[in-house]
């Protein structure tokens, strides 16, 4: 696991998150750890990118690809198991 020193914090914001990790029953470290994981949890989900968006923008600058895609068949019967 990676670590990390935050400097110059304000001493109003040390100190609420002191008394917010107090009323959760943790450590500043801890509270801040959380506080960071639901930030950075959420901040994808409301973008309304999709996956296929996502590789789109990233093939169509180099030209992209077409695909030859074969024709599709017609639905087959079901097999009779009672015979």
């Amino acid at each position: 696991m990676a670590s990390m020193t935050i400097r110059n914090i304000d001493d109003h914001l040390k100190s609420r998150l002191r008394v917010q990790a107090a009323k959760h029953g943790r450590s500043m470290e801890d509270e801040a750890r959380d506080i960071l994981r639901a930030a950075l949890s959420t901040q994808d989900e409301g973008s309304g990118q999709s996956l296929i968006g996502s590789i789109r923008r990233r093939i169509l600058p180099v030209g992209g690809i077409d695909l030859d895609l074969p024709a599709r068949e017609a639905i087959r019967n079901p097999a009779d198991f009672g015979a």
